[in-house]
């Protein structure tokens, strides 16, 4: 069966992720910073009477950090915990077939930790990530 994904674009480069992965996409409310807190994680938020991380995916990819106006976000659950990744824009979700990223791709900064494999659409290849790559570690431990 060909898997479902959803396409986004963080940092301004377009992303697809497997469904499974996704819990919903929101728009968030007020986000309050957390004092000592690793530099990814923007805050926490209100979503639907629970606390969700807000994670800031630029900074946790080793990028320019995601403009504060952000406020949509793909919900993940991780172990047992809600994460909102912050996202730059939501398109659409599509069966893509995936394939494994090929010896000649080079992938830089965080890019290489999160990406798992590429997709085409209408002849524009995709990098497959992996949300709970994104996380930085200290925020699963809290």
């Amino acid at each position: 069966m060909t898997p479902l994904f959803l396409i986004a674009h963080i940092a301004g480069r377009g992303v697809a992720i497997d469904t499974t992965q996704v819990d919903s996409v929101v728009d968030l409310g007020e986000i309050v910073a957390v004092p000592c807190a690793p530099g990814a994680v923007r805050g926490l938020a209100a979503l639907r009477s629970r606390v969700v991380t807000v994670i800031d995916t630029g900074t946790a990819l080793g990028l320019s950090a995601t403009a504060t106006s952000a406020k949509r976000a793909i919900i993940t659950r991780v172990d047992g915990h809600h994460y909102a990744i912050l996202v730059d824009a939501l398109e659409d979700v599509t069966m893509l077939e995936r394939v494994p990223l090929s010896s000649g791709v080079t992938l830089d900064r965080g890019w290489a930790t999160v990406g798992t494999g590429m997709v085409e659409r209408d002849g524009e290849p995709l990098l497959v990530i992996d949300l709970a790559a994104i996380l930085p570690t200290l925020a699963i431990a809290a």
